[in-house]
Parts: structure tokens; C-alpha cells; sequence
């Protein structure tokens, strides 16, 4: 396996623009600059082939047919809906033949725990780490989708109780970009104290705080580009200077020092090898 991936990972905050509005004005935004639009240049056009996995959602039919919509919309001809609600559909031969062609697969939003329960550590799991790392593969992922492409993924926790030892709850995810921590919905659900403890308990990594209808390229493992309307946010532990999670006992109040955030905007790029970000002007963001 390389060590460098040769895929393509974008994380997306959730409630990504569908381009469900009727005015032909909108329809021609939602085509140029959409984030599922980008998906689909990504994955080098649109007459690749699309997978949507349906796995983490409760409503997956009403799921498969909104993207089904939106993809149509983006003139994509190759969109297949798998919708996997057990392990026995992971060991379905059609669907496992469906993941090793596929030019892009993307997870839609939903449950994470579901997700990884059904598809991790299966056979599908395994095709897909291989098609990451050594072939030119876009994984997509929108909210339940984005989280889980982690190694230590955060499965719950409120809100309001966040920065209380043990109020977020945590669980092995796919692994596919094992250096960082996805949290979704970010500003509007006020998930701040939930990533800052995630990141707390695993300073090692860095938290990413997708906004909706935002998210992030990730190239070579470790260039993290912001695509979308809003924002995304950093948290870096790298340079804690205090932290004494590991000594509290649980619902105690926690206490970090020198926890560094970025806010990041469309085009900026942010490299988690150097633990630096650019903030690119118009001209660089065009000529790239």
C-alpha cells in the first residue's frame, strides 16, 4: 500500500445545496459552483460512475432519490443508488463489483455508528482503503458520510455538555485520513465544545468543523482545501501547552491551554504535515 494515497477524500458539513430550487438563474449556480457539482469534476466528469451509499440514513429511499435528482441535474448519466441496510448486502457480489468500478463513492449523511457497524471492517471496507491509496478514487462523505472517514470518529455527545470529561463519545471509523477528527453540522448546531474535547483527548490529531454546504478536499493526505459557502474550522492541539484531561474524573470540567484555531474560507488550504495554512488570494485560487 502506498503511504501517500493517490485518491481523493472530500468531507462535506452536511445539508450540501441540491439545487432543489425551481428558477433557472439558481439551477445555472447550483451547476457551476455547487459542491456536488465539484464531486463530480472530481471525479473526472459526468460520465463516471457515481455510487451513493444510502447506509447511514433512516429515510435511505427518500436519501437515494433526492441525490438521484441532483446528480441528473448535473447531467451525470452513471448514478447507482446502493441502498445497504444490512451485512448481508455488504457481502452482495453486485454491490462489492459496484465499489471496485465506481469512479466515486459518496456516503450520505445520517448515523455514523449505523455506518460503521454495517460496513466497517468488511470486504467493502477493505476495497475501498485499496482503491484509496493506490488508484486515483474519490471518496465522498456529507455529515454522518464525512465523520466517519476518520480513524477515531466522534459517535455522540451533545452539545450542551460538551468540555465535560466523557460527554463526547468516540469510536473507530473508517481510517481513511487517520490524522484528523470530522465534526459536521458545525455552526449550526454549536458543536465547538465537542470538537475542542475531541481534540483534547487525542491532541495527536486535528479537528476539522464543517459548516453546511462546506467541506474539504483532501489531497495526498494531508492538503485540505475548503470548498462550499461557509466556513470550516481548525482545531490544532499540537502546541497544547496545558491539558488535563487524562487526570479528571468524569462530567468534571476540563481545562487545555494554547488549543490554536483557524477559520477557513473557500480556496483556503490548510496542510496537516506542517501544521500551516494559506490563505489564498483570487488570482492564486483561479490560476490553481
Amino acid at each position: 500500500m502506498n503511504l501517500i494515497p493517490k485518491g481523493l477524500l472530500i468531507a462535506v458539513g452536511g445539508n450540501e445545496d441540491k439545487g432543489t430550487d425551481k428558477s433557472e438563474q439558481f439551477t445555472e449556480e447550483f451547476v457551476e459552483a455547487s459542491i456536488l457539482s465539484r464531486i463530480v469534476k472530481e471525479a473526472g466528469g459526468s460520465d463516471k460512475t457515481i455510487i451513493v451509499v444510502t447506509t447511514a440514513s433512516s429515510i435511505p429511499l427518500q436519501v437515494g432519490k433526492n441525490y438521484m435528482q441532483a446528480f441528473k441535474k448535473l447531467g451525470c448519466t452513471d448514478v447507482k443508488i446502493l441502498d445497504i441496510r444490512t451485512k448481508f448486502d455488504v457481502k452482495n457480489l453486485d454491490n462489492l463489483e459496484f465499489i471496485r468500478k465506481a469512479s466515486c463513492v459518496l456516503f450520505s449523511g445520517g448515523d455514523q455508528r449505523r455506518l460503521i457497524n454495517i460496513i466497517g471492517g468488511s470486504e467493502m471496507h477493505k476495497i475501498l482503503i485499496d482503491r484509496y491509496f493506490n488508484e486515483y478514487f474519490v471518496i465522498a462523505g456529507t455529515s454522518a458520510g464525512a465523520m466517519a472517514m476518520s480513524h477515531e470518529m466522534i459517535s455522540g455527545g451533545s452539545s450542551e455538555n460538551a468540555m465535560l470529561k466523557g460527554s463526547v463519545m468516540m469510536m473507530k471509523g473508517f481510517g481513511f485520513l487517520p490524522t484528523v477528527i470530522f465534526d459536521t453540522h458545525f455552526i449550526n448546531r454549536g458543536r465547538f465544545g465537542r470538537l475542542t474535547e475531541s481534540v483534547a483527548r487525542f491532541p495527536e490529531l486535528t479537528g476539522f468543523g464543517l459548516a453546511e454546504d462546506t467541506g474539504v478536499i483532501v489531497r495526498d493526505g494531508h492538503l485540505c482545501s475548503t470548498i462550499g459557502s461557509g466556513m470550516v474550522l481548525v482545531f490544532d492541539g499540537k502546541f497544547l501547552n496545558y491539558n488535563n484531561v487524562s487526570n479528571l474524573d468524569e462530567g468534571t470540567p476540563i481545562s487545555i491551554g494554547n488549543m490554536v484555531l483557524h477559520v477557513m474560507a473557500n480556496t483556503d488550504v490548510y496542510d496537516l504535515n506542517t501544521h500551516t495554512l494559506k490563505i489564498l488570494t483570487v488570482e492564486e485560487a483561479y490560476a490553481g
